[in-house]
Formats: structure tokens, C-alpha cells, sequence
């Protein structure tokens, strides 16, 4: 792997040059059907260490998806899908209710529509709404039962002065069809007991009282998950076949063929939710191999099928990255810390644009070129993942 990275040296500029700096870990996966078009996956790594902490900011969405429509299948409650009204209640200390949702073709909420916005534009409220479906224990105790015993998932996302017990609550929730209640959830609170930590991000930050604060933000109760924990579960949504049975998601068919369209889709292709080309443009959250560009354009025939977070300076995009014109396939994962040299966060001075993205773009360029001089036994059959996206009503 170091060796394919040294080839671009250039290219992958200063987080290559400095890859301590900038907290830099690759995961490369390399594809090889065999004749009966069985996936074999090979990892090659880069500086993947367990014990330097990122935070994981919405990589952990994905893993929300998947948990929410393995909850709906656990339930197995007649009428009750994710299209099925989801109307949640208010919490104090928490969240409002969520009883509507203009975006929706409904007009109502649902796990589907929730999903859709978590994986087109990394929607955080939706998160939210999946976090307190699922719980906080359950979604622990699940990602743990699956092969993940590091991750520690302990908050929603994009919402401050939540206390670390509220974020243990979570609100009631009721599923309807019509008048009729298919499902209702009380008010849940998490009791769940998480291993201690010392985790920290960066040099000093600005708290939730704008003063800056001269040491390192203590993240011991922020999110927790290792990037090969990402990329696995990636993998096991991806290849359900190649994992054991306890480490995959309990989906159906439908819901892998949900979650590839909604991976790989792009805002415009959706109509409910509807999108701003000017702002959510057709690489908004395409980070490897498309940098986040809007004039990066490879055309409809490579497409990433991924999740991405970015946030307190760190940036990791997670994917599977299929080409449809030439047959070639491949995973790639990658976190790497961008804050500026004063190491300060919530100044808002983070480098995504200057120094992240072009990285990213960079490192999945060098794959892909890789990939395609490739030479393969067996040409993989990819027609699992090709989707018609001119079906903007998924």
C-alpha cells in the first residue's frame, strides 16, 4: 500500500508528506471474483491505528440505516414498513416533536424518508430521529453483537447543550397507519454501561459559551468508531454474503437495494426530497474520488456508493466505488485531520476544502487508475448495484 501511495507522492501532497500531522489511515480493498462471480476481498492498510481517535461525526449515519430497517424487520408488525407514518414526540432537554415532514411525498415522516436524507446530504436531524427509533442501548448493543465492540455511539448529532443523559433518553414514538397505531414506543432512557476513555481533539476550543478554552477538548463522550469498523460494516452491506451471519444486518432484499440506491444516488435524482442543484450539487457528499467538486464529472457510469462525516477538523469518507462502463470494483476507506496549525476547534478554520478534499480526491483517483490497469481472472458481473435512477420516487 505504501508503496502504490509513494508513486503519487506528489499528487496526495502535504497529508502524505506528514501523515502523522494530519492523522492520515487508509483501507484498501481489492475485489477478485471468482467464476461464480463470489466476491473475495483482500485489505491492504495505511497507518490504520484503533488508538488514534477521530471523531466520526456522520460516518456513524449508515450504520443508522441499516439498524433502523433492522429494527422494522425485528418488529415484524403487520402494515409496518419503512414507508409507515413515524410521528415522534417532544422530549425536554432534548428534541421537538416531529410530527410532519414537508420533504416526504406523505407529508409524514417515515424511516424511508429519514434514510433517504441521512445518505443524499447527511441530514442531521433525520439521524436524530433514527438514534431515538433504534435507542441508544440498542444501537450500542447491536453494533456490538455484530463484531464492534469499540463503538461507542453515544449522542445525536448537530445539536448542542444536550446533556450526556438526555442523550440517553430518547422520545416516544408512534407508527401509524391512518388512525390506526401499528407500533408505539414509549420514552426510553439507556442504562448501558460504556468501557472509559481518554480520547482528546486538538490543541484548545471555543465552547458552547464562545470562550476559547487552552487545552484539548476532551472527547470522551463523543462518538467512538474505528474506521475498520466503518469499513466493515460497509462491507457487510455491500457483500452480506462474505461476512458471517451474526455480523450482518437482518435486511431484505428490498432494503440492500434501498440503501444502494440512496448510497449512490445523487441529490438531483431524488423529487420528495427535493434539493438546490446551487447547494447540494451532484457530488455533495462524494468525497473520494470526486472531491466534493461539482465539476468533477465522471459520468453516470462510476458511481460511490458511501458515507462520509465531517466535522471538529476531521474528514473520512467511507466507500465502494463501482464502474459500470469498465467492470471494475473496489472499497476504500480513509480519515485524515485537517484542522489548521493552531490547532484550535469550533473556529471554524478547518482546511476540508483546501487540504482534505483534493486529498481525497487525490487518493481515489490513484485506486481507480490502479484498478482499471488491473489485470482480473474474471470480470466481475455488477448488476447488483446498478440502479435507475431515473426513478426519482424511491
Amino acid at each position: 500500500m505504501e508503496s502504490l501511495l509513494k508513486t503519487q507522492a506528489t499528487r496526495l501532497g502535504p497529508v502524505f508528506r506528514d501523515p502523522e500531522r494530519y492523522r492520515l489511515q487508509i483501507i484498501y480493498t481489492r475485489i477478485d471474483r471468482d467464476a461464480r462471480n463470489h466476491p473475495h476481498c483482500t485489505d491492504f492498510t495505511y497507518r490504520l491505528d484503533p488508538d488514534v481517535y477521530f471523531y466520526p461525526a456522520s460516518t456513524v449515519k449508515l450504520a443508522a440505516a441499516a439498524l433502523a430497517l433492522e429494527k422494522l424487520n425485528d418488529l415484524s408488525v403487520r402494515g409496518l414498513d419503512r414507508h409507515t407514518p413515524m410521528l415522534t414526540d417532544s422530549l425536554p432537554g432534548a428534541t421537538p416533536a416531529a410530527l410532519t415532514d414537508a420533504s416526504s411525498p406523505s407529508g409524514l415522516p417515515s424511516v424511508g424518508n429519514y434514510i433517504k436524507k441521512i445518505l443524499l446530504v447527511s441530514d442531521n436531524d433525520a439521524f436524530n430521529r433514527l438514534y431515538e427509533f433504534i435507542g441508544q442501548a440498542s444501537f450500542n448493543e447491536s453494533l456490538w453483537a455484530k463484531g464492534y465492540p469499540g463503538a461507542q455511539v453515544l449522542h445525536r448529532l448537530g445539536v448542542t447543550g444536550i446533556s450526556p443523559e438526555n442523550n440517553r433518553s430518547t422520545n416516544a414514538i408512534t407508527f401509524r397507519q391512518g388512525k390506526k397505531v401499528l407500533y408505539r414506543q414509549p420514552a426510553l432512557f439507556s442504562t448501558l454501561s460504556f468501557s472509559p476513555r481518554n480520547d482528546e481533539i486538538g490543541k484548545a476550543y471555543y465552547n458552547e459559551k464562545n470562550e476559547l478554552v487552552p487545552c484539548p477538548m476532551n472527547a470522551s463522550q463523543k462518538n467512538r468508531i474505528w474506521l475498520a469498523d466503518l469499513h466493515n460494516i460497509l462491507r457487510s452491506i455491500i457483500f452480506p454474503d462474505v461476512v458471517t451471519k451474526s455480523n450482518r444486518f437482518r435486511l431484505k432484499e428490498d432494503d440492500y437495494g434501498f440503501l444502494y440506491h440512496c448510497m449512490s444516488a445523487q441529490p438531483a435524482e431524488s423529487e420528495r426530497p427535493t434539493y438546490d442543484s446551487t447547494v447540494f450539487h451532484h457530488n455533495y457528499v462524494k468525497f473520494l474520488l470526486f472531491g466534493a467538486e461539482k465539476n468533477n464529472r465522471f459520468g453516470g457510469f462510476v458511481r460511490s456508493f458511501n458515507k462520509p462525516g465531517w466535522a471538529y477538523g476531521t474528514l473520512t469518507d467511507v466507500a465502494y466505488i463501482a464502474d459500470f462502463a469498465h467492470q471494475i470494483e473496489f472499497m476504500l476507506s480513509t480519515t485524515v485531520y485537517v484542522n489548521d496549525s493552531n490547532g484550535i476547534l469550533s473556529d471554524e478554520n478547518y482546511q476540508f476544502k483546501q487540504v482534505g478534499e483534493p486529498f481525497m480526491q487525490a487518493l481515489g483517483e490513484l485506486i481507480y487508475n490502479y484498478e482499471r490497469r488491473r489485470q482480473r481472472a474474471y470480470i466481475p458481473d455488477l448488476s447488483r448495484f446498478r440502479i435507475d435512477y431515473s426513478n426519482k420516487t424511491f
